[in-house]
């Protein structure tokens, strides 16, 4: 035997759905927190929040990721040539 929802009953599981998915949006709105950059007609917007957001400053360093490895060469090289220079 089939049951005979209705139009009040197709109703009500179309606002179902329709609170679910809204239900669902909030809460990932809300993971994602309002410090959200916005898009808007190709522009990306920095969040309403932007002025309370923390600074970042990162201070200048060497232009290579190898400092640290070319300055041990050259102290080695250093080194190398003052004790052959000793040497007898």
């Amino acid at each position: 035997m089939k049951r005979n929802v209705g139009a009040v009953g197709r109703k009500l599981a179309a606002l179902t759905v329709l609170a679910a998915a809204i239900s669902s949006t909030g809460c990932l709105r809300m993971a994602g927190g309002p410090f959200l950059q916005t898009t808007v007609g190709g522009q990306t917007l920095p969040s309403a929040y932007f002025l309370e957001d923390d600074v970042q400053y990162f201070p200048k360093g060497p232009e290579t990721k190898l400092s640290n490895q070319i300055r041990a060469i050259e102290q080695y090289n250093v080194e190398r040539a003052a004790y052959e220079v000793e040497a007898p």
